[in-house]
């Protein structure tokens, strides 16, 4: 993302007074694909990072993977890495004749504190499995192994068969070529697009057909919101909360969000810091008309600490939307 590709969308009060100010770019789609409502550019290109990972659980349930509405969530999933998240995993990699042993991603602690702690408590070390795209990486082996493609680390690789099938699939989704791969933090390849693609790409898995890869993708996270995220996470709260929403965020400031009737939002923050995202996505949703009455006020709140209390907000710039 270039600098001019963005405009001001936040700022950090702490104690009423300004702190900061957060640069961004969201692109608000309406029922009929059109744009909206914006700030910063629409073409901007973004690495959305685990934003795509609907888009990548799509490929793998095109190519032949059979799972479980509860375990196809955790594909999509940067999960929390709570005893819950982790028992999914090792049943995924269970259903294709693999344990955790068989996982390439980057090692790490759980994204949950106190899952972290835990590990650390008992003399723990980071492993694949508790790194928070563990689920993602437990369905591509599962995927491979169906298929029949080799399920060693070239899975990794860009022209492995199962990366190959991921990438032919993101235009038909995004709307548009994609603009660059690179490996992500987990491994894997990371496909740039533009902030309009990624809004395009949630609004097809949103709104795709019975029966189809996306829709079986996307009622999976319907269904298994705690799945996707963790029970105090943003993502989880908010599909808890309205309807139907598809969500997912991604690292380096990235959240993307659409519903059935079309309507959809992806949203990235200059800098990559996450807490200018919560509060700039609420402002999206209320900018489209979208009832966020039943959202655990959570999911919006970035608050600003001072000697362990609450002495700020992150709010966005008036009348941004």
């Amino acid at each position: 993302m270039l600098a001019s590709d963005t405009s001001p969308v936040a700022v950090s009060l702490r104690n009423g007074v300004q702190e900061s100010v957060h640069h961004g770019a969201v692109v608000c789609l309406e029922r009929d694909g059109s744009i909206a409502f914006s700030a910063g550019s629409p073409q901007a290109i973004i690495f959305p990072r685990s934003s795509t990972k609907p888009f990548l659980a799509t490929a793998m349930v095109a190519a032949g993977l059979k799972l479980p509405a509860k375990l196809l969530a955790l594909v999509c999933a940067s999960h929390d890495g709570r005893p819950e998240h982790l028992q999914a995993a090792r049943e995924i990699l269970l259903s294709a004749g693999l344990d955790e042993n068989a996982l390439c991603n980057t090692k790490d602690f759980p994204l949950d504190d106190d899952a972290a702690h835990e590990v650390v408590r008992v003399g723990g070390v980071k492993t694949s499995l508790q790194m928070n795209c563990s689920g993602k990486h437990s369905g591509m082996l599962a995927t491979c192994v169906a298929c029949g493609w080799a399920h060693d680390e070239t899975y990794l690789d860009q022209d492995h068969n199962l990366q190959l099938c991921i990438t032919k699939l993101m235009p038909e989704l995004i709307g548009e070529e994609v603009a660059n791969i690179v490996v992500d933090g987990c491994g894997a390849p990371a496909h740039a697009m533009t902030l309009a693609g990624l809004a395009r790409g949630f609004r097809a898995v949103a709104m795709s057909n019975i029966g189809s890869p996306a829709r079986e993708v996307a009622d999976a996270m319907r269904m298994h919101p705690q799945m996707v995220g963790g029970p105090t996470r943003d993502v989880t709260l908010l599909m808890s909360g309205i309807s139907g929403l598809v969500a997912k965020d991604g690292a380096e400031g990235v959240y993307a969000v659409a519903l059935p009737d079309g309507r959809a939002i992806a949203l990235k923050i200059a800098d990559g810091a996450n807490r200018a995202r919560p509060p700039l996505m609420r402002a999206a949703l209320i900018a489209l008309g979208i009832d966020i009455s039943g959202v655990d006020e959570r999911a919006f709140a970035s608050p600003i600490f001072g000697h362990g209390q609450i002495v700020g907000e992150v709010r966005v710039v008036d009348n941004l939307l």
